[in-house]
C-alpha cells in the first residue's frame, strides 16, 4: 500500500502533489493528538506549535522555520477540506497560464507575504495586544489565495461555476474573496485574513510583473532548486555539453554524426521547456511529454 502511494505521489501533477502533503502532514498530526490523548498527554498540541507561525517576534526568532511549515499545516477537517478543494480547482486553472515553477513559486510565495502580514499586523495594531504573545497561524489559505489572483491577473474573463450562484468572471470572485478578508479584518479570524491579503498581493505583484518580463517567482524557486539538488538530479538543469576529441578516419564521421544527433535532440528539449515556462506543463502534447519524460530518465 505505501508503495502505492509513493507511485501514485511521483505520477501525480503538481497541485495533486501539494494536496497529498497537505494532508499527509494533516493525518500525521491529528494521529499525535489522537496517540498522546490515549496515552494521558494532554499537551499534545504542544508539538504542533513548533511549526505554527506565532506572532510573537520573541517566538518567530526561534522558529524562523515556521514561516514556510505554517502553510502546509490546517485546523481542523473543514479548513483542510476547503483549502485542499479551493487548490485542486484553482490551481488547475493557474497551470493553463503558467507553468509548474510558477505554481511552487507563487504557492510560497503567498504564503510567506501571508505570515509577512499576519506578524506585522498582530505587532503593529493595539486592537491585538493582547493575544499577540499566545497567537499562532496555520492554513494554506494565503498561498491558495495567491494562486487565485494570480490566474484572475492572468485571464480576467475566464469564467467559473459557482454553485447556487451560477457563471461568474475569475476576476470577479478574486475581488469579492479580497474584500470579504478586508471586512473581516477585526472579526474571530483576524489574523487569518491579514494573511488572505498578503497571499492575495503576492499573487497580484507575480502576475503583473511576469506580464513586464520579471519573474519574481525565481525568488523562490532558486533556493528551492539548490535544496532539491542536494537530494534528486533535477532534470530541468541543463548539463555542460561534453567535448569531443576526433581521430582520422571513419570515427571523425561517426563523431560528427553523434553531435549532429545530440545538438538536434538538445534543440527539440529546449523547445520543449520554453513552451512549458509559455504555456505550462499542460500545454505539452502527449509526445512532447513523452519526450522531457525519456530525456530526463537519461540524464
Amino acid at each position: 500500500m505505501f508503495k502505492n502511494l509513493i507511485a501514485k505521489f511521483r505520477a501525480a501533477d503538481i497541485v495533486t502533489k501539494y494536496i497529498y502533503v497537505n494532508v499527509a502532514v494533516f493525518i500525521f498530526f491529528v494521529f499525535i493528538g489522537v496517540f498522546s490523548k490515549l496515552m494521558g498527554d494532554t499537551g499534545a498540541g504542544g508539538i504542533k506549535q513548533w511549526f505554527e507561525l506565532p506572532s510573537s517576534l520573541t517566538l518567530l526568532i526561534r522558529r524562523p522555520w515556521t514561516l514556510f511549515t505554517y502553510m502546509f499545516l490546517h485546523g481542523d477537517v473543514m479548513h483542510i477540506l476547503w483549502n485542499m478543494f479551493a487548490l485542486y480547482v484553482f490551481g488547475r486553472i493557474f497551470l493553463d497560464f503558467f507553468s509548474v515553477r510558477h505554481f511552487v513559486g507563487t504557492y510560497i510565495l503567498g504564503g510567506l507575504f501571508g505570515a509577512v502580514f499576519f506578524v506585522s499586523a498582530y505587532n503593529i495594531f493595539p486592537y491585538f495586544t493582547d493575544v499577540v504573545a499566545s497567537s499562532h497561524l496555520v492554513g494554506a489559505s494565503a498561498a491558495v489565495l495567491a494562486i487565485v489572483v494570480a490566474t484572475a491577473i492572468r485571464s480576467p474573463e475566464y469564467r467559473i461555476n459557482l454553485l447556487l450562484i451560477g457563471s461568474v468572471k475569475l476576476s470577479t470572485f478574486a475581488l469579492v474573496t479580497v474584500l470579504i478578508s478586508v471586512l473581516m479584518l477585526a472579526g474571530e479570524n483576524a489574523g487569518g485574513n491579514f494573511a488572505h491579503l498578503g497571499g492575495a498581493l503576492a499573487g497580484y505583484l507575480f502576475a503583473t510583473l511576469l506580464g513586464k518580463g520579471v519573474d519574481v517567482t525565481n525568488v523562490v524557486n532558486r533556493p528551492v532548486d539548490w535544496v532539491r539538488s542536494l537530494f534528486v538530479t533535477n532534470p530541468f538543469k541543463r548539463k555542460r555539453k561534453p567535448k569531443f576529441t576526433y581521430t582520422a578516419g571513419g570515427k571523425r564521421g561517426a563523431d560528427y554524426e553523434h553531435n549532429a544527433r545530440k545538438k538536434a535532440a538538445e534543440a527539440e528539449i529546449d523547445a520543449i521547456l520554453e513552451k512549458i515556462k509559455k504555456g505550462g506543463y499542460a500545454s505539452l502534447s502527449d509526445s512532447e511529454k513523452k519526450r522531457l519524460f525519456d530525456a530526463s530518465s537519461r540524464q
